[in-house]
């Protein structure tokens, strides 16, 4: 049974929880990943009601030895991994302290290239293996009160392309999703209460997902490095 990896694993209605349950439901077995185990395992238990399996996992995205036990844990039958984990770190850099920086880096671009990484060591191998990124507004363009989180998405992004050209010839796809605006899901609903009264200038969850399962899809004769995800109503 092929294995997928997803980690940044939150709430039901999130999107490492949405990639989850789709994969799930397409035939591989998910090893649910994050560092809350109890929405880990209400993700789990809801794909294994489904009639899938899943195993949570907690992990921590910027600690190699936690990166390197989850696919150790994965064994042999790796065929996909998604890098989900981030944090979307506002403030202005004049008043910016070294660690919160840090901090925004380590998360989003050290914690892609520790998982990116060992993701590669075990596919390589087998010659086969679809390994994905999730993406922003951010990793195109800085904007302001935004620099620590712009700059460490960018990052990712450059990584994710450098091991796309890396590693192709291997057999490994390498994708980059850019999530160009706010996602439709329990984060925003929670933080800014009127969020479900303008659902248009939301992204989709399960649109976003679409598109990870069309690039996980894709034939080794016509991949897509990077694919961009946006409502009707949002400005680019």
């Amino acid at each position: 049974m092929k294995t997928a990896i997803v980690i940044g694993v939150g709430p039901d209605r999130g999107l490492g929880a949405q990639l989850c349950k789709r994969f799930a439901a397409d035939g591989l077995k998910v090893i649910v990943a994050g560092r809350t185990l109890s929405a880990l395992e209400a993700v789990a238990n809801d794909i294994e009601k489904a009639g899938g399996k899943a195993v949570p996992a907690v992990a921590d995205a910027t600690s190699e030895a936690d990166i390197v036990d989850l696919f150790n844990a994965a064994g042999p039958d790796l065929d996909l991994a998604i890098y989900n984990a981030g944090n979307n770190t506002p403030g202005k850099i004049i008043d910016m302290e070294a660690d919160y920086f840090e901090k925004a880096w380590r998360v989003v671009c050290f914690g892609g290239f520790l998982f990116g990484r060992e993701a590669v060591r075990r596919m390589v191998p087998r010659k086969c293996g679809t390994l994905l990124f999730t993406g922003a507004s951010a990793s195109l363009r800085g904007r302001s009160n935004f620099g620590a989180f712009n700059s460490a998405k960018a990052g990712l992004r450059t990584l994710a392309q450098a091991m796309a050209k890396e590693y192709a010839a291997d057999g490994i796809h390498v994708g980059h999703v850019v999530v160009d605006g706010a996602i439709a899901g329990d984060k925003i609903m929670t933080r800014f209460p009127d969020a479900a009264g303008r659902q248009e200038t939301l992204i989709s969850i399960e649109g976003i997902v679409d598109g990870f399962a069309f690039l996980y899809r894709q034939p080794e004769r016509a991949w897509s490095f990077e694919l961009d995800v946006r409502t009707s109503k949002e400005k680019w």
